[in-house]
This record gives C-alpha cells, sequence and structure tokens, in this order.
C-alpha cells in the first residue's frame, strides 16, 4: 500500500475543509458589513485562506522561492551587474568570501527566513565579531552579529535596524551555533518623489519576536542619518560581507502582494 508523505496528507485535508466548508454553506449573510470591506461578518462567501504546506525539520513552506538551499549560489550574483560569486559553498552552507551577494531577482513585501552561524571559536569584540547584515531592498540592513557575551552600541547589535532601533532582547545562540532570522518586511510606499507610507519590519530571532512591525526612518548607515528617496516598488536582497566569515544556509523567500497586507 502506498504511503503518503505527511505534507501530502495536510495539504488533502486542507482541501477536504475548505470543500467541506462550501458544502456546508458556512457563515452568515445577515450581518453587518465589515467597515472597509465588502464582507459581512462571519461571511461564509468570503475567500478561503489557500493552502500552504508548511515546512518540516527547516525545510521551505510549499510557495517559498528558494534562494540558496544548501549547494547552489545561481540565485545570487557578486559585486557589479553580473559579477561573479565568491562565497565558498561546501557541507550544505555558503561562507562570506570576497565581497556580497545579491539576489538577481527582485522583491518587495516578503517573508525572509535566513540562517547563520557564527565564526566559532568567537574572535574579535563589538562591531568586529561575526559581522554581517541581511539588506531588504538593498538599502535597509538587519544587522548579523555576534552578540552572545559581546556587547555593542545596542542599534548595532543583532537584529537591529542598523543604526535606527535595537531588538527588543538580545535572543543570539553561541558563535559556531546556528541562528535563525524570520523577516516579515513591508516595503515603502512612494508617490512620485513623495514618501506615502515608511516601510515596517518584523523580525524573529530564534524564535524570539525582537522587532515588531518597527517602523523603519529610512535607509540605514554607519554614523548617521539618511531620508528616504524614491525608489522601485521591487528591489534586490544582499548580505554583506564585512570581513568576517560567517556561515548562511537554508535562505527563502515568499512574496507577500500589496493585497495580503490587511
Amino acid at each position: 500500500m502506498m504511503r503518503l508523505r505527511p505534507a501530502t496528507v495536510i495539504s488533502i485535508l486542507g482541501l477536504a475543509v475548505i470543500a467541506a466548508a462550501i458544502k456546508q454553506g458556512l457563515g452568515y449573510q445577515d450581518t453587518p458589513i465589515l467597515p472597509g470591506t465588502k464582507w459581512h461578518v462571519h461571511d461564509g462567501n468570503r475567500p478561503q485562506p489557500r493552502v500552504v504546506t508548511p515546512g518540516y525539520y527547516g525545510s521551505a513552506p510549499s510557495d517559498a522561492k528558494i534562494l540558496f538551499g544548501g549547494t547552489d549560489l545561481s540565485a545570487w550574483r557578486g559585486d557589479g551587474a553580473n559579477g561573479p560569486v565568491n562565497w565558498i559553498a561546501k557541507d550544505g552552507s555558503a561562507q562570506v568570501n570576497g565581497g556580497a551577494i545579491t539576489t538577481k531577482e527582485s522583491f518587495g513585501d516578503c517573508q525572509l527566513h535566513v540562517e547563520f552561524a557564527s565564526p566559532y571559536p568567537g574572535r574579535g569584540a563589538g562591531q568586529g565579531r561575526g559581522n554581517s547584515g541581511i539588506f531588504l531592498m538593498e538599502r535597509y540592513e538587519i544587522q548579523v552579529l555576534d552578540n552572545f557575551g559581546n556587547q555593542t552600541y545596542p542599534d548595532g547589535q543583532a537584529t537591529a535596524i542598523y543604526g535606527q532601533t535595537p531588538p527588543l532582547v538580545n535572543a543570539s545562540r553561541r558563535p559556531g551555533d546556528w541562528q535563525t532570522y524570520d523577516i516579515f518586511w513591508t516595503a515603502p510606499v512612494f508617490e512620485g518623489e513623495k514618501l506615502v507610507s515608511p516601510a515596517y519590519v518584523t523580525v524573529v530571532h530564534n524564535g524570539v519576536l525582537v522587532q515588531n512591525h518597527t517602523e523603519v526612518r529610512g535607509p540605514t548607515t554607519h554614523r548617521g542619518i539618511t531620508p528616504y528617496s524614491a525608489h522601485p516598488a521591487r528591489l534586490p536582497i544582499s548580505i554583506q560581507d564585512h570581513g568576517d566569515p560567517v556561515r548562511f544556509r537554508n535562505i527563502w523567500i515568499r512574496d507577500l502582494p500589496a493585497s495580503d497586507r490587511s
């Protein structure tokens, strides 16, 4: 007898639940309209959330785009428009080596998952210890740093919006241990040159909420403040080379269309 994988069973069950809901005519049409929508309270005709099979044991969900799965860095470029990627990919991870890497594809609102490990044994201090960074839209940095027993200026520690907002807590693991960033990004909105809505970011570090829908005040920079300037709604993501051999693995992303923001 054929045995179904758990993910397949979940998908089948999810579709069955949706079909049952339609058949049973769930919901109401005699309730008030929710303000700003066309839907009644408990409206059974409202579209069902689409089914997504979650990942198991570190794997990506079914609707994610894999940016690095352990061996293939073809989704990235090095310096310049088509520069070579010099990072060392082996044993399921990619190690910083010889410049930043940037996605060939551009993204707007998104959910980004990144796993990294600081060098072991830990060496250096402050900003000189396991330093890298995740740059959303190539200009808004979520700091990567080894902050296990290593203090630095708060808006420059791991998961800080660099130079702007420290994390709520320090959830760093020991150097050499794998750590996770789950970043939920809402891109800024412009009308011409005018900023209509700033960027917002939520970050979960090793399962701990450290940035809670935090406003991003503009492009991040060292020892300065940079105001917003208009840019395209979709831009690449970069990972910084700050001279430390940080390793990365299991990088995936899910597009979140603007219609899904509410």
